[in-house]
């Protein structure tokens, strides 16, 4: 496991995702109120929609095709059609940068 760069803290404002691409992956970069961040694939599992385009609503992110949701803390599947959980990946801040770990 290595960290990498995902971007900088204010990049992303509360209650929102930034895709970020590394290593022929997609992931998703939140921040939620309290000011912390979490990462998660990047595309939908059920049709590999990118994630970034959707709708960050509390902890949970809105699929923007079928409006599937994921809670983005867990990865857990939260409301049809999504039955596949999303992977998470641990996040740091260093230095007003968000690094994630990633394979």
């Amino acid at each position: 496991m290595t960290w990498i760069t995902a971007c900088s803290v204010d990049d992303i404002d509360p209650e929102d995702v930034l895709r970020f691409d590394h290593g022929g992956r997609t992931y998703a970069i939140y921040r939620d109120l309290k000011g912390e961040f979490f990462a998660t694939d990047g595309l939908c599992s059920h049709e590999q929609v990118h994630l970034c385009d959707g709708l960050v609503m509390g902890d949970q992110i809105e699929c923007p095709k079928h409006n599937g949701r994921f809670n983005y803390k867990t990865g857990a599947a939260m409301r049809a059609p999504v039955c596949i959980n999303l992977k998470t990946w641990p996040t740091r801040v260093s230095d007003d940068v968000v690094e994630i770990e990633v394979i």
